[in-house]
């Protein structure tokens, strides 16, 4: 796959979904200043993929957060598998731990077949967390203690980001997410 098509499929779920239905409040500054980064792996094997991150997040901890401030990984093969996916994101939480770096990057989750544990299977709350690509978001957390600083109830967005896609109806959300039906 083309990666001007997977940055452009990236961004259309990005407009529509996250900014469009508002289930990040967070996410409209960082793109309208164009300050996200689209990093996109094709490896396969487990090496490739681990230096892929490693990369990746050595980019955005040596760039300045006015110029990168957040980097979005997506994964074009080797993690369309759900539980794949999961296995590679808790190395690279161990990583992040390893490495002590738990205080300056966290990890967001988005796979086009997200299911949370313990919720029914055809649940629209999915929904807030699939994506075109197996995705993973790097988050300074800096970044994240000064927006969470001014909301009040940071679960609340959760919360309100189920009951929007409720209200959506699923004929409407599988629409905008077609890739997660």
């Amino acid at each position: 796959m083309a990666h001007q098509d997977v940055v452009k499929n990236t961004r259309r779920w990005l407009d529509q979904m996250v900014v469009g239905l508002n289930l990040c409040p967070f996410s409209s500054s960082v793109i309208t200043r164009d300050q996200v980064r689209y990093a996109i792996c094709d490896a396969t094997t487990d090496a490739d993929l681990k230096q892929f991150f490693v990369d990746e997040l050595q980019h955005l901890l040596g760039a300045n957060e006015n110029d990168v401030a957040t980097s979005l990984l997506m994964f074009t093969q080797g993690v369309e598998d759900f539980d794949d996916y999961l296995d590679l994101l808790e190395w690279f939480q161990q990583l992040l731990e390893k490495a002590e770096l738990i205080e300056h990057v966290q990890l967001a989750s988005f796979h086009p077949q997200y299911q949370f544990e313990g919720v029914a299977v055809d649940d629209l709350s999915h929904f807030t967390n699939r994506s075109p690509y197996p995705t993973i978001h790097l988050l300074r957390q800096e970044q994240m203690t000064k927006v969470l600083a001014h909301v009040s109830d940071p679960e609340k967005i959760y919360l309100d980001n189920i009951k929007s896609l409720n209200d959506l109806g699923r004929r409407q959300v599988e629409a905008l997410c077609p890739w997660g039906k």
